[in-house]
């Protein structure tokens, strides 16, 4: 198996809106993906709803990288890193067989946006 984090996406306006029952509706199609995930041999490992963007900070480091000599003291900013009219609404990290796999799935998240990443393998001498 191999690991995909599955990023959602959707309007930031849905987030300001949206009711209690808006939400419990909401929840309701996330567990039907999660059975979907599974009947598709896959595995929901991990994953959370977030926060609206504007609960969000940003730290920002300086234009040398991240430690290098030199470097400004990092930047922090209320909101999130980028101002756009989708927000970042929560995460999947699945475990599936494979990229199509991972895919399909992606295509019944219920998300208006799914960013589909396979996570980094790490030697396993990384510590």
């Amino acid at each position: 198996m191999t690991r995909y984090v599955f990023l959602m996406y959707d309007s930031e306006d849905w987030y300001n809106t949206a009711d209690e029952h808006a939400i419990v509706d909401e929840f309701a199609l996330h567990e039907q993906f999660m059975e979907a995930v599974r009947a598709a041999g896959a595995d929901v490992v991990g994953g959370e709803a977030l926060e609206r963007s504007s609960a969000a900070s940003t730290v920002r480091r300086g234009a040398t990288g991240a430690g290098g000599s030199g470097s400004p003291e990092p930047l922090v900013t209320d909101g999130p890193f980028a101002d756009t009219k989708e927000a970042l609404g929560g995460f999947y990290v699945i475990d599936a067989p494979d990229l199509d796999v991972a895919l399909r799935l992606a295509r019944v998240c219920p998300a208006g946006t799914v960013e589909v990443r396979p996570v980094m393998q790490m030697p396993d001498d990384a510590g």
